[in-house]
This record gives C-alpha cells, sequence and structure tokens, in this order.
C-alpha cells in the first residue's frame, strides 16, 4: 500500500510541478488530468479463447489557458524531456487559437474540498486464468440450459482498474482509485422446425468483484432471453400501449440525459431547450442524477474539472428542474455547473452523466403486463431514429405482444414511433425493477400509446 500511495504522491508533485512550468510559459490558468490503469479482457467461443487483451497504461492529459485562449494535449511519454516539451508547445498552441468568452477554468472557490469514500476500489485482482475460467463458465452455462441453444457468439470476461488524479492552477489536487468487472454471454438459438436463428445476450457489471452475479446466473438468463425469442412473428400496424422492459427502458433515460445535456441545449438540438420550471411528465415521474451514490458506476467524489459531485434533481414529481452542465455550457446557458463534466485525457470536459436513473415505483413488470388487454412488450430496439430537436421517435423493435395481460408470442421486423415529449407525458406505470448496469438506469416503464408498424 505504501508503495501505491508513494507514486500517487508522486503523480501530485508531478502535476503542481507541470502546473508551475505552464505558468511560467505565458499560461494564465491551466489544468492536469493523469490516469493510470490497468484493462484485461477476454472472450471465448464454444469453450475456447477467441481473444485475449491485457493493457497496462497512463497517460496525461494538458490543458492551458492564456487569457480566453485555450488548448489541450496529451501524452503517454512521462520522461522529464518528452513533458517539459509538452507544456512549452500546449502554451505556444493556446496563444494561437481564436479567443472564447466563457472559456477557463472554474472559480476557485467552487472546487470539491471534501474527499468522500464512494467505496468505488476493489483491490481483488484475478489472474489471467481465473478469468478465462469465468468466460468459459459463462458461455457452457448458456450452451447447456436448452438444446435449442446451438451456437454462441461468445462468453466475456472484462477487468480494468484506474486511478485519476486532477490538478489545477487554483491549487487543487485531486485523485480517486476506481476499478469494474463485467461479465456477458451471446447465445444463439435455432428453431428446430424451421432452422430460424435468434440471439440474445445478458451481462453483468459491479465496482466490486464479489457482487457480480454468479457466471451460472449470467449464462442463464441470457439463454431464457435468446429461447424466448423463437417463432417470432410480425404484427399488424396499430396503435397501443407500450411497455419498456427495464433494458430498453434505460434507453428512454439516455434520450432524456442526452436532451437535458448542456451542449445539446445552448447549440440548441434539444427539444428541452427552454423547458425548466415545465411539465414534462406525470407527477409521479421523477429522475435523479447521482454522483454519491456508494460503489456507483458513474459514482465519483469530484468531475473532470475538480468541482464536486452531487445528487441533481432533473425531474421532481414531472417537473424538469435542472439540466446536467460543465462549467462552459452552463455559462453559455447562464447556470452554474452541476458537477457533470466527464473528461477523456487530452480532451475539454464535456457533459455526463454520473448515476443517471427513474425513481422505481411499487409495481412488478408482471403487474404492469397485467394491465394491458392488448399491447407490446419491448425488450430489444434497434437502430437510432431519433430527433432530439424535435423528439420525432421511431426506432425498430423487438419483443412480445401482450394479449389479455399475458405475454402471448414473440415479435420482431416492427418499428414503434411517437415523439419523445409525449412519449414521457404518456407514462402510466413505473416498475419496482431499477437496477445498475451502467451509468444510465431505469425500471420497467409502461406508456399510454404509441404507433407499432408491422405488416
Amino acid at each position: 500500500m505504501n508503495q501505491h500511495l508513494q507514486q500517487q504522491d508522486g503523480y501530485g508533485q508531478l502535476a503542481t510541478d507541470l502546473l508551475a512550468k505552464a505558468k511560467r510559459g505565458g499560461a494564465t490558468e491551466a489544468d492536469i488530468i493523469i490516469a493510470d490503469g490497468e484493462t484485461f479482457s477476454v472472450q471465448v467461443r464454444l469453450g475456447a479463447v477467441d481473444r485475449l487483451t491485457k493493457a497496462r497504461e497512463k497517460h496525461l492529459g494538458l490543458r492551458v489557458f492564456v487569457g480566453k485562449r485555450s488548448a489541450s494535449t496529451s501524452t503517454s511519454d512521462f520522461s522529464a524531456d518528452s513533458l517539459g516539451r509538452l507544456v512549452t508547445e500546449t502554451c505556444t498552441l493556446a496563444k494561437a487559437v481564436v479567443e472564447d468568452q466563457v472559456s477557463g477554468l472554474p472559480a476557485a472557490d467552487q472546487m470539491a474540498g471534501e474527499k468522500p469514500d464512494l467505496d468505488l476500489y476493489d483491490s481483488t485482482r484475478l489472474n489471467t486464468e481465473q478469468q478465462i475460467e469465468l468466460a468459459k463458465r459463462v458461455e457452457a452455462a448458456a450452451m447447456s440450459m436448452d438444446e435449442r441453444v446451438t451456437n454462441s457468439e461468445g462468453g466475456d470476461f472484462d477487468s480494468s482498474s484506474v486511478r485519476v488524479v486532477l490538478g489545477n492552477s487554483h491549487g487543487f489536487l485531486g485523485e480517486y482509485p476506481s476499478s469494474s468487472f463485467a461479465m456477458s454471454v451471446s447465445p444463439v438459438a435455432t428453431d428446430p422446425e424451421t432452422g430460424a436463428m435468434q440471439r440474445d445476450s445478458w451481462y453483468s457489471v459491479q465496482r466490486k468483484f464479489s457482487k457480480l452475479d454468479s457466471p451460472e446466473e449470467v449464462g442463464l438468463e441470457a439463454a431464457r432471453r435468446t429461447v424466448r425469442k423463437l417463432g417470432a412473428k410480425k404484427v399488424a400496424t396499430q396503435r397501443v400501449p407500450v411497455i419498456f422492459d427495464s433494458e430498453t427502458a434505460g434507453s428512454l433515460m439516455g434520450n432524456l440525459c442526452s436532451a437535458v445535456s448542456g451542449y445539446s441545449l445552448y447549440k440548441g438540438a434539444s427539444f428541452l431547450a427552454g423547458q425548466l420550471e415545465k411539465p414534462l411528465a406525470p407527477e409521479y415521474v421523477t429522475v435523479y442524477d447521482d454522483g454519491r451514490v456508494v460503489g456507483g458506476l458513474g459514482s465519483r467524489p469530484f468531475d473532470g474539472e475538480g468541482l464536486p459531485t452531487r445528487k441533481t434533481t432533473v425531474v421532481e414529481r414531472g417537473v424538469l428542474k435542472s439540466y446536467l452542465l460543465d462549467t462552459y455550457s452552463g455559462r453559455k446557458l447562464g447556470l452554474p455547473s452541476t458537477g457533470n463534466a466527464s473528461r477523456s485525457v487530452g480532451e475539454n470536459p464535456s457533459v455526463g452523466p454520473t448515476n443517471f436513473f427513474l425513481v422505481p415505483g411499487t409495481k412488478t413488470a408482471q403487474d404492469i403486463i397485467k394491465t394491458v388487454k392488448q399491447g407490446l412488450y419491448v425488450t430489444d430496439l434497434i437502430g437510432f431514429g431519433i430527433n432530439m430537436v424535435t423528439g420525432d421517435y421511431s426506432r425498430g423493435a423487438a419483443g412480445f405482444w401482450i394479449e389479455g395481460g399475458e405475454l402471448a408470442y414473440p415479435v420482431e421486423e416492427i418499428t414503434i414511433a411517437g415523439n419523445l415529449k409525449e412519449m414521457f407525458a404518456g407514462i402510466e406505470m413505473i416498475g419496482s425493477d431499477l437496477v445498475f448496469r451502467g451509468r444510465i438506469a431505469s425500471p420497467t416503464v409502461k406508456i399510454a400509446e404509441m404507433m407499432v408498424a408491422g405488416d
């Protein structure tokens, strides 16, 4: 542990030294981000290793402001000569670009002070053989569930860990470690009568290895989801209630997240521009973006600019209450940052969600299905036919036809269409089944009516 801390102390000192050098080179403000991590990824197909990658990488990104001009650069060469040249070249670049009146670091008094422990890091280290074995087990479980599962597009296991260090010329210096473990499998099933094939997949993602679903649980769920698609039909074009399962409802939350992103808003590319404090959905709809969820896949103690993360109420009892902003987009809109600056090394910050979710209701997915006499239960969405300026929505879909409150048969090759404003306004029921498998999550959602286009 001491060696690890000394290494991080070295990065802190390195950031401090380079920021000072940038100041001497003419920078009025600057910030530095350092990411040092390792990744492992293995894919097994039909019991044999198909792909294996393992990497240890470190990167440093520097952003320099000279008045209202700025430039960003990055390197993976940490030698003194290379870093010295990087600072000089970045300062030279910054002096050459055009001015942007809203550019600059956040104010010094806005920087994160407290450093909460959000339990984002797991020191578990699995060797190569263990990770290959997990990928084999998840695929074997999927293949063994049903004789109609005849092939596999692969079982995967991925693990990563990274330490992020961020410093700026206001004197802010922060760092945190994080890790993730993920397992997935994509089986293929064949209809013995027609020879028609279907594929699906399932996965589990966690910060902590011990919290991952077992390979057997993931494999069996993937196989169940695949086999249930066999015998899929088309349906006639009609307007009916549509239920999005928790996975596809998560993509609706992703659409909402894009629409409330500061960059979409100031560019006039969002149907929610100018809609703060206006009704968006029924009063039982509340949406949060919470960067402080302990162990959350999108959690972190500070954002990509050093501002504290927080819990932001995006939609409260149906009313749009907040956009998601970093400093730049906030200044463009005349609003403060919400601590949502997201950043890759060497890139300027942009807006990204932390843990963005629709607050769950009390009904199970089964309860919600029972309320529909005739309609569609969506389990897959295909394509990206969404106009974020108008909210017009049209996507390929697959799932199950509902008859008399029961899933009657699988359906495919259909299109669902509507408008996101109307869809959010038409949310009738919200499920209790909220599970995070990424930064954006939702329980099951029932929408009053959409156009389903088939034959």
